[in-house]
């Protein structure tokens, strides 16, 4: 039987669907083993516990700061990517995504070698009296550091399916470039700005190596929800799996925001 919108013949060969069952039993065995894990009957205790809630609540400001760091960057880097023309900007697309591909740790590494107290950068940021490194300020450099290709990426993709041609009308009816931009190209792209918000937003929330490696994990300070389920996973496996299946449904949350949005008119 034909799925439904299908077009005839587009179906895949039968024996597809048995490694395609393999690789959806690796997603969903993995989120049964937690769920058979968590300690239902004490699930809240577990969430609200102190160092649990100083956690959850460093996670959100430090994620919800590297996010607005990321439209105030990403936006531009975004326009400048998908409608720029000038030499070299194939190279500055592969650098800007580099961190899509670097191992979270070498990425905590290379921002500790430029902003740390011995880095590129740190003499004259500790002449100024500015520390970075092992700080709250650390946890967003590093968030965001992880988190701007996803906002950039799917903002470039919507500046490339609207196209220039509505910015080129409105900048004949007399608009400055100002003014297209916020009244016209951003309106247009704004599902695909959101997306990648909500995505970055997601990201911050769930990234860990960078983090750990530049800002490290103190209490209060630095240690965000995910290097709390690290520490806890020895001393405390109840409290880790809890905080674990906080992660996991932020994580469909976004997801089904991000899809729905994708599906939306």
């Amino acid at each position: 039987m034909r799925a439904r919108g299908a077009a005839p013949g587009s179906a895949p060969p039968r024996w597809v669907y048995v490694p395609a069952a393999l690789g959806l039993a690796l997603t969903v065995l993995p989120l049964a083993g937690l769920l058979s894990r968590v300690d239902w009957p004490n699930l809240l205790p577990l969430l609200t516990s102190g160092p649990a809630r100083a956690a959850l609540l460093l996670s959100l400001r430090t994620a919800a700061a590297s996010t607005a760091l990321c439209l105030l960057l990403g936006v531009p880097l975004a326009l400048v990517l998908a409608r720029g023309t000038f030499p070299g900007l194939r190279v500055v697309r592969s650098v800007v995504l580099l961190p899509l591909v670097l191992p979270p740790v070498v990425g905590g590494l290379a921002l500790l070698w430029a902003l740390g107290r011995r880095g590129l950068l740190g003499p004259a940021l500790s002449v100024a009296g500015v520390e970075i490194a092992f700080t709250t300020a650390a946890v967003v450099v590093a968030q965001t550091f992880v988190s701007l290709p996803f906002l950039v990426l799917s903002l470039e993709g919507a500046l490339r399916s609207t196209g220039p041609r509505y910015d080129a009308v409105a900048a004949t009816l007399g608009a400055r470039p100002s003014r297209v931009l916020l009244r016209v190209t951003l309106p247009l792209v704004g599902p695909g700005l959101l997306s990648g918000a909500v995505l970055a937003f997601a990201r911050a929330l769930g990234e860990f190596g960078a983090t750990l490696t530049f800002a490290g994990s103190l209490q209060g300070v630095t240690r965000t929800l995910p290097l709390e389920v690290y520490l806890q996973r020895e001393t405390d496996p109840d409290a880790a799996a809890a905080l674990s299946l906080l992660l996991v449904v932020v994580a469909v949350v976004v997801v089904v925001a991000v899809r729905g949005r994708r599906a939306g008119p």
